[in-house]
């Protein structure tokens, strides 16, 4: 969260892993997101910020590129929101290891993309985050990043 300033944020896209939303709804995104806990407590609780869920497109990810731009081109046509005024979330499901996985092996790579072909700068990794996963990074059964 390098030098974000939420009060300027119109837009916010999370990306889920594609395989993780085989099983999940997003739910819990969505709800962190609405109530601004988790990696959304930054983000100004009196301001209606636009929202967007996505999937990566599968392993290796190279497939939300073509999202993005879609996205972008739509961006430009509607809402004409500057990039600076987006931040993009990589879910939870993606960057934190977890009962089902490890982190993406693909993460660095994803990342890139967002960066060098779509022009967004603001990245942050996580959206929603289960209490008890948290205990168990911190017993030190799952990794931490």
């Amino acid at each position: 969260m390098e030098n974000i300033d939420f009060n300027n944020i119109e837009f916010a896209i999370i990306i889920q892993c594609s395989i993780a939303k085989r099983r999940c709804s997003g739910f819990y995104c969505v709800q962190s997101f609405y109530d601004k806990k988790g990696a959304f407590s930054s983000y100004p609780k009196d301001k209606n910020i636009m929202y967007l869920s996505m999937e990566c497109g599968g392993c290796c990810g190279k497939g939300v590129s073509s999202l993005l731009g879609h996205f972008n081109r739509k961006m430009v046509d509607f809402y004409k929101i500057p990039k600076d005024k987006i931040v993009v979330h990589l879910a939870s499901c993606m960057t934190n290891d977890h009962h089902h996985y490890d982190r993406c092996p693909h993460l660095e790579y994803i990342k890139d993309i967002i960066v060098r072909k779509h022009g967004f700068k603001n990245i942050i990794e996580g959206s929603f985050i289960w209490a008890g996963s948290e205990e168990l990074r911190e017993s030190g059964k799952y990794n931490t990043y």
